[in-house]
């Protein structure tokens, strides 16, 4: 039984998920605003289109975050297959220039009937759905490479090669980190998990150091000063952005970075313009709101009733803390540079939906009230 009677609803018992996750998306909205209002100015003559389109983005995830809270979290476990191949379909779609948008010279986003989606968003949640059900439903045979390694690595290839043709190696990596997560939490053998290594070197080595662009990143994040007003351009004025904020910050609005020198400033190098405007303060106010989040996470996973949802809340705290690590990695310096966005805070509906539906899976996983022994 998920909810017992008289109980409260799981969105509003899991306050310890809930109020982080509002902060976070109350800041997004005004940082957004921040960011985004010279860009707005000069593109919509509006200085609020970015922060309005925000607004309704969040309206509609919390609604989606709501709805995902009240479903008993065992029924996703019935759909796990039909989602997994919705999202397969969607990536296929996007391949057809007659559905699909060409930013950047890749194809990520669907457009129909005036609503953009972006497919690969959609694609880690319906991973994890999946594999939640797929470890859960062997672990007699988890230990087993046929069983508990094998099919989990041609599910994740197949999304791979879907997602590599866009391209989008930055999900790939995502979906690889919550896949040989999952996998490790669910006590799949470490040796089966690392066998794929003498595979993945070369192919790494392709991907990266044959195509320009990509080693061009990692040569930029060895050294970003070597060549500052072109290919280290992101990346130093993104430190610039924090080292110019100090402890307290110029305050919000005051920022210079987004004046037009920080490309994308309200998506994926929002956390620099937090890091000039709210300063080390809410740099680190922000950091704690995630570790608040990802702990409760962790807690919901190891009190969950059921293997299921156990691994489903590891995933979904994975897939959460993955993001974190990697938006903020990259605006510090500390990772190559890769289009993530900060969840619950960047400009970007898709991904604000994405989350916040995460978000309500895990919460009804933490009110769930199971009659087996937890794992």
């Amino acid at each position: 039984m998920t909810k017992p009677a008289g109980s409260l609803h799981p969105f509003f018992s899991e306050k310890v998920i809930l109020f982080p996750v509002l902060l976070l998306c109350g800041i997004g909205i005004i940082m957004v605003y921040s960011a985004s209002s010279s860009i707005g100015m000069e593109e919509h003559n509006s200085a609020f289109f970015y922060m309005k389109k925000q607004i309704l983005f969040f309206c509609i995830s919390l609604c989606v975050m709501f709805v995902a809270a009240s479903f008993p979290y065992k029924l996703y476990r019935s759909f796990s297959y039909f989602i997994l191949f919705a999202s397969i379909f969607l990536l296929i779609a996007v391949l057809f220039p007659s559905l699909s948008i060409k930013a950047g010279g890749a194809n990520r986003w669907i457009h129909v009937a005036g609503i953009t989606f972006q497919p690969s968003e959609f694609t880690k949640l319906a991973l994890i759905l999946f594999l939640g059900y797929s470890l859960s439903k062997k672990q007699e045979q988890i230990r087993v490479f046929s069983v508990g390694f094998f099919p989990h690595l041609v599910v994740f290839s197949l999304l791979s090669f879907l997602i590599i043709i866009q391209p989008d190696f930055g999900t790939i990596v995502v979906l690889g980190m919550i896949t040989w997560g999952m996998m490790f939490i669910a006590g799949v053998k470490l040796l089966h998990l690392l066998s794929p290594l003498p595979l993945v070197l070369p192919v790494l080595y392709f991907f990266v150091y044959k195509v320009d662009y990509r080693l061009e990143r990692i040569l930029v994040f060895l050294n970003p000063w070597a060549d500052p007003y072109n290919a280290g351009y992101q990346i130093t004025h993104s430190l610039k952005a924090f080292g110019s904020g100090g402890i307290f910050g110029k305050g919000i609005g005051l920022g210079m970075q987004k004046m037009h020198y920080l490309p994308e400033p309200h998506t994926d190098f929002i956390f620099s313009i937090i890091g000039e405007e709210l300063g080390l303060i809410g740099v680190i106010i922000i950091l704690c709101l995630y570790l608040i989040l990802l702990l409760k996470g962790v807690a919901i996973a190891k009190k969950a009733g059921t293997v299921f949802g156990a691994i489903t809340a590891a995933g979904l705290t994975i897939y959460i803390a993955v993001q974190v690590i990697i938006n903020t990695g990259v605006a510090l310096g500390a990772l190559p540079t890769k289009g993530l966005t900060l969840p619950f805070i960047s400009y970007g509906g898709t991904s604000l939906i994405i989350n916040m539906a995460a978000i309500g899976i895990l919460m009804n996983i933490g009110a769930s009230k199971d009659d087996e022994q937890p794992v």
